[in-house]
């Protein structure tokens, strides 16, 4: 009999997205972009809105899921 493995309803809130600020580098990575580009992005602010902590840039995932589904329905309403 298989084992069920219960969801964390974390995972389903952030879209799958880690329950941790996301870095630079994650971003980057998320969005298959090169780093400088997320770092073009915040100077532009047409990316999705990090924040400081200190001398680190940060990104909240809740925002940075915000920032993607606000870029989708700009898209689908543009077609």
């Amino acid at each position: 009999m298989p084992t069920v493995v219960p969801t964390d309803p974390r995972v389903t809130l952030r879209g799958g997205l880690p329950d941790r600020y996301l870095t630079p580098d994650d971003i980057a990575d998320m969005f298959g972009v090169p780093l400088e580009t997320v770092y073009q992005w915040r100077r532009k602010r047409t990316g999705p809105p990090g924040f400081r902590i200190g001398k680190h840039l940060r990104y909240d995932p809740a925002d940075v899921r915000a920032y993607v589904s606000q870029r989708k329905s700009a898209c689908q309403g543009a077609a």
